[in-house]
């Protein structure tokens, strides 16, 4: 029998800005330690064919972080796909984005557009960026073009069902993920894809993300594995 593998995966990849500061670094430096780990797990998702990997790259809540935080994180989009764009053409790698994007800084937004754009005929693993995301965000902005549909009469509301209403959520083109892993100790969703995540299991690892490498990723995915193996 062969071993089951999941199409979706998540991961809130916590724990960066502590990584720095237990190091005496900085929180920035933290989140440019937590780019590098990000690179090595998007490595062995195209190692074991997984087909969609969605990252929680910055919540609509991180807006509430320092303003020298803050800032940094909005760079570093710019600096990652200038600087990552060619391999993941060479590794036919596809880009998505979920979340407002129309609200970050100009710079952030067009490198992020570039990334989508230059990306899109690629049909190898998807990574699918959770940028200036959040899940009750995402619901509401759903219900909102619902309603229009409605008012439009392109829809009547007694036939409304699931599958409609998730043609408007940002990953309306993907799978919902079966594993949603959380590194850096805690042990909760953190308003990260609510609607998606309704079947998904949870892993959890104290680890922090930078420190999250592939043999700890594969770890979390054999955990869910075995469950499928005994009929979970």
């Amino acid at each position: 029998m062969s071993l089951w593998v999941p199409n979706h995966v998540a991961i809130i990849m916590d724990g960066n800005g502590r990584w720095g500061k237990s190091r005496g670094l900085s929180r920035s430096e933290g989140h440019f330690a937590g780019t590098q780990a990000m690179e090595k797990i998007i490595d062995a998702c195209v190692e074991m064919n997984i087909k969609v990997l969605t990252l929680y790259a910055f919540s609509t809540e991180n807006w509430s972080r320092p303003a020298d935080e803050v800032n940094y994180l909005m760079y570093l989009p710019v600096k990652f796909f200038n600087k990552k764009l060619p391999g993941f053409m060479k590794k036919n790698i596809r880009i998505l984005v979920s979340g407002n994007i129309a609200s970050l800084p100009d710079s952030t937004r067009k490198a992020v557009i570039k990334a989508v754009e230059q990306t899109k005929s690629n049909d190898g693993l998807i990574v699918n960026f959770a940028l200036n995301y959040s899940g009750r965000s995402d619901i509401l902005q759903a219900v909102r073009h619902l309603v229009l549909d409605i008012q439009h009469k392109k829809i009547d509301i007694n036939q409304l069902d699931e599958n409609y209403f998730q043609q408007f959520l940002y990953t309306k083109t993907l799978p919902d993920p079966e594993i949603i892993i959380r590194t850096g100790g805690e042990k909760r969703i953190s308003n990260f894809l609510i609607w998606q995540s309704a079947q998904a299991e949870l892993y959890f690892s104290d680890v922090y993300f930078p420190d999250f490498n592939k043999d700890l990723f594969r770890k979390a995915i054999a955990e869910v594995q075995k469950k499928h193996r005994i009929g979970f």
